[in-house]
């Protein structure tokens, strides 16, 4: 934490073919060695794939993935007398959209035997339709709060 000044937030610029925040913010995540250019093949070969699995627009698809994947809890660690209580908390939305692109990174990258870009179609076609390891994740989370509700009054 710095003593002096509050850290600055970078503004990520929007990417060229959407112009969307969001998915800019995907796509540096899912950047590899500073190589963004194939970051951006792989995101936009996986919308061109998403278009012609769904019949939808690919951007639809993948806002809804993100919303559904998206915390709206979770669970911080307190020390209250000596002891660590995981206390249940509200996620701030710059948060929750963190989290939500990096379960669903984490989760087609898990995944084996495939190319990048058909886990990552695969993925988040499963996250749209409120399915995959990224939502059980999510609920993961929303379960551990849930659990941890007793705590709330330790809550800062």
């Amino acid at each position: 934490m710095p003593r002096r000044k509050r850290a600055e937030k970078k503004i990520v610029s929007p990417d060229p073919k959407y112009n969307d925040y969001e998915v800019a913010k995907f796509i540096n995540k899912l950047m590899w060695d500073g190589k963004k250019t194939i970051a951006y093949k792989i995101f936009y070969t996986a919308m061109d794939i998403i278009k012609e699995r769904t019949k939808e627009d690919p951007l639809v698809v993948f806002k809804r993935a993100l919303n559904n994947v998206k915390p709206k809890l979770e669970v911080r660690p307190r020390r209250v007398g000596g002891a660590t209580y995981q206390i249940p908390m509200e996620v701030p939305p710059h948060r929750s959209l963190s989290l939500a692109i990096r379960w669903i990174i984490e989760s087609s990258r898990a995944k084996k035997g495939k190319p990048m870009v058909m886990r990552l179609v695969e993925e988040i076609i499963d996250a749209s339709q409120n399915q995959g390891a990224s939502v059980k994740k999510k609920e993961d989370t929303h379960k551990m709060a849930e659990s941890n509700r007793a705590f709330a009054h330790y809550k800062w």
